[in-house]
């Protein structure tokens, strides 16, 4: 009987041994509160977001991509960059321009209407500055459509971008700049062809009375509530004329793009930007005397300056990427 109970016994500690020491990847993963609250909000995020509808990703795919946010975290975490959020917005963006680039078999920063990233998102209604990775790959037979190979795909072009080595990793210090708080992630898998997109994301202020289109010469303003921590240092506006199209050949020879344009139209500094704030908010006036789009950065600090001073931008990231059509 003695016998019998010290050899079950022994048999439960070898039991719990290899439990113990099993790698957590392959036991079931358990889902705590925290990450099911967290799937779901996203859920309702997505559902409570109508722009871009077509582009809405099913709860599947969601969930993919939550998986993938992590991986991002994970490689921020390596560099001391704070987690980004997963952008609804920005995915949608994100996987509207990897459709059309899986589809017409290129990859690249501007579409087909000749768009860089900062006009897509703005003319899909976001205000915030954005960021873009591209990552593409296909093949000579039709890919196995499934969520493993999707999941596995998107890590594979995210590894490819840390992978990245000095001077040409673009892609790897975008992902850990500490000053992105967002971001969106797109996928598109077809036939021979794949396309992941990572859109990153500065949000830092609340705005309003932006408008969509105004008339040269015509009066307007934009509303920039900030979080009560931060003044507006520095606000640049930069003029370019309408987009052209774009053959999907044009896009895969020009690399990277450009967060500006050759043009700047209108600078205006701290002090300028004091005269405009009540408490938190700056109500700031504007009017353009030219046709075209108009590309609006603004910057921060933590000190507000109301007289003139020696200033610069160095080390300081735009926090808006709003764009303005302006007509005759």
């Amino acid at each position: 009987m003695l016998r019998k109970t010290w050899k079950h016994i022994k048999i439960l500690l070898i039991l719990i041994i290899i439990l113990v020491c099993l790698p957590h990847s392959i036991l079931p993963h358990r889902i705590d509160d925290a990450e099911k609250d967290d799937l779901e909000n996203y859920l309702k995020l997505n559902e409570s977001e109508h722009r871009l509808i077509e582009f809405k990703d099913e709860d599947e795919a969601l969930k993919l991509k939550l998986v993938q946010l992590d991986i991002i975290n994970k490689s921020r975490k390596k560099s001391n960059a704070s987690p980004v959020r997963l952008d609804i917005l920005a995915s949608r963006v994100a996987n509207k321009m990897c459709r059309e680039a899986a589809e017409n078999e290129y990859i690249g920063h501007w579409n087909l209407a000749g768009e860089e990233p900062y006009l897509r998102y703005a003319f899909a209604g976001g205000y915030d500055h954005v960021s873009e990775n591209a990552y593409g790959e296909w093949s000579s037979d039709n890919y196995s459509v499934s969520s493993s190979v999707i999941s596995s795909m998107m890590k594979l072009g995210h590894g490819k971008f840390m992978a990245e080595r000095a001077p040409e990793n673009g892609h790897k210090l975008n992902i850990i700049d500490k000053s992105h708080n967002f971001v969106g992630i797109g996928f598109y898998l077809s036939g021979k062809q794949f396309r992941y997109y990572e859109e990153f994301i500065d949000r830092y202020f609340e705005f309003e009375n932006i408008p969509v289109e105004v008339r040269v010469n015509d009066p307007c303003k934009i509303t920039v509530k900030t979080n009560g921590q931060n003044f507006l240092y520095y606000v640049i506006i930069y003029r370019e004329s309408w987009p052209q199209p774009l053959t999907p050949a044009q896009i895969s020879k020009r690399g990277s793009y450009r967060d500006n344009t050759n043009e700047e139209y209108k600078e205006m500094s701290a002090w300028d930007l004091s005269r405009y704030r009540n408490g938190t908010i700056y109500e700031i006036p504007l009017s353009f005397s030219q046709e075209g789009l108009f590309y609006i950065q603004i910057f921060s600090d933590k000190k507000e300056i109301t007289k003139p001073a020696s200033f610069n931008t160095k080390g300081k990231s735009p926090e808006s990427g709003i764009v303005i059509k302006v007509k005759r």
